[in-house]
């Protein structure tokens, strides 16, 4: 199954948070960190669940700051 990623900068801190939660959002989405010093992480989300991926974002974007940013900029930032 090919998934669908995307790329986001978080509070270092807030690692974590992301990685537990969808976790326990079982199946839809896995988070891989990137580049903990710089918050840069990657979100491996599973066909048909993009929608599901983008509310619980929502949620999670009320605690913390989330930032979307390209797959060629997390290239950059993850060998910087």
């Amino acid at each position: 199954m090919k998934t669908i990623q995307r790329y986001y900068r978080v509070d270092r801190k807030a690692i974590s948070l992301m990685r537990f939660t969808f976790e326990g959002y079982e199946g839809i989405a896995g988070v891989t960190t990137l580049n903990p010093a710089t918050g840069l992480i990657v979100i491996n989300i599973a066909p048909g669940c993009e929608q599901d991926v983008d509310l619980v974002l929502l949620d999670i974007q009320k605690q913390v700051h989330v930032e979307a940013v390209l797959p060629d900029d997390a290239v950059e930032r993850r060998n910087a």
